[in-house]
């Protein structure tokens, strides 16, 4: 059978018959939802808050938070029906910052923003990148209860009412993304995510990702609600994109209500096998976002298998993180090693390494597909490195032997595989 892939740079690959156990990836809506309706219905009926013309006040300041490029949610459709319905409240355009959270991500360029936002909201609204390294945009919000430091945007301190919007997918760290994540790691400094991120390092992901409560989105939604973070709008869409589900209302149980969708939506049974080929669909920019296909891998693949990351990486390995290309992947003891010597002091980092070398070095071997990553940095990574997939594929094959058994999962970025036993 032949298998392409959502990249037009890279070839698409024959899989013989008798090793396919098939093609997987999330569902397809029935639906035909009017979008600005949807948003509308849900700010009108939030879940677990008051809504917003019973807490705002003409002249209060409203700080937007957006996630950025790297994330698929329709900001623009949702700021279409958010801010009028703010203005019909009373609150002025200039009492209005939309802050893009970018995590430790870089920072968006204006021509990303007017992709992201639309060019009139970036032209009539203060839109400001947050960044995280930065100590004198940011300060001290307290800590949470398993004692992780929340250091974060001075704006969000600054504003009288806090708007987060997301969207809710299958998530290695926090279980399901959306929810307080906008907010931690969002617009939190690298010491707080380094905390959090490398928290979840300690657990198999296996019992983190598609589980909405887990210790580590406990520790999220105590760090968004220390910095005040009073409302959120999430989406849930499916596999072509389309908005199927909008909850607003308190970070935690209008979060907690789109998890149970976003389990349907990306929900697939998918067998264990003993070669895996996934892409890292939507999150394509560089391979810090494009791991995602190597986590819920981590869920399908043999003891012993391989897994086959096909991605194109346009930005390489990580603009803001040099060191995953100096260390490359490691097991969580080698990465405990570099922490202790001094060698690696950002733990967001060494939690991604972890992350990834749980699957590439630990469980099962890993070879990555991708044009715009030379082949000796993958191989410094820790891959073995391959031009194209029927080359991946090959190798596997020879490894695994002639009856090996192939599963492919597409858009696997945000995929949650399960009853995979």
């Amino acid at each position: 059978m032949k298998v392409d892939f959502y990249y037009p740079e890279i070839a698409g690959v024959e899989i013989p018959d008798k090793n396919l156990l098939g093609v997987f990836k999330p569902n397809i809506r029935d639906c035909n939802l009017n979008v600005e309706d949807l948003i509308l219905e849900t700010l009108n009926k939030p879940i677990s808050t008051k809504k917003l013309n019973q807490e705002l006040n003409s002249g209060d300041k409203i700080l937007i938070l957006s996630d950025d490029n790297t994330r698929a949610t329709p900001v623009d459709k949702i700021l279409k029906v958010l801010l009028p319905y703010l203005h019909d409240l009373g609150i002025k355009k200039e009492d209005i910052i939309i802050l893009m959270a970018l995590a430790t991500h870089r920072p968006m360029s204006r021509q990303e923003l007017i992709s992201k936002l639309g060019q009139q909201i970036v032209e009539e609204y203060k839109v400001v990148n947050h960044l995280w390294d930065k100590e004198e945009q940011n300060i001290y919000y307290g800590k949470t209860s398993k004692g992780i430091k929340v250091y974060g945007n001075k704006l969000v301190k600054e504003a009288d009412f806090i708007i987060g919007l997301g969207h809710i997918v299958p998530h290695r760290v926090a279980g399901f993304s959306g929810g307080g994540k906008i907010a931690q790691p969002g617009v939190c400094t690298g010491v707080t995510t380094g905390e959090t991120h490398w928290m979840s390092a300690l657990v198999p992901g296996t019992e983190i990702i598609g589980k909405r409560d887990n210790l580590i989105r406990e520790q999220i939604d105590e760090a968004a609600r220390l910095m005040g973070l009073n409302f959120i709008i999430n989406v849930v869409q499916d596999l072509k994109g389309r908005v199927v589900g909008v909850f607003a209302g308190d970070l935690v149980d209008a979060h907690r209500v789109g998890c149970e969708l976003a389990k349907e939506v990306y929900g697939v049974k998918i067998p264990k096998a003993d070669i895996i080929i996934t892409d890292s669909y939507p999150a394509d920019i560089e391979l810090w976002q494009a791991a995602k296909g190597i986590y819920s891998s981590e869920l399908v693949v043999k003891e012993n298998g391989y897994v086959i990351l096909v991605t194109p990486c346009p930005e390489g390995v990580a603009k803001t993180h040099p060191e995953i290309e100096e260390f490359g992947y490691q097991t969580l003891e080698e990465t405990e090693k570099l922490i202790n010597e001094g060698k690696l002091k950002e733990m967001s980092v060494a939690a991604h390494l972890v992350h990834v070398g749980r699957v590439i070095k630990e469980k099962a071997n890993g070879i990555l597909v991708s044009p715009n990553i030379p082949n000796e940095v993958k191989e410094k990574l820790g891959f073995i490195s391959a031009d194209s997939v029927q080359e991946a594929l090959s190798y596997a094959l020879n490894k695994k032997g002639k009856d090996a058994s192939v599963v492919v999962m597409l858009h696997a970025g945000e995929i949650l595989p399960i009853n995979s036993e």
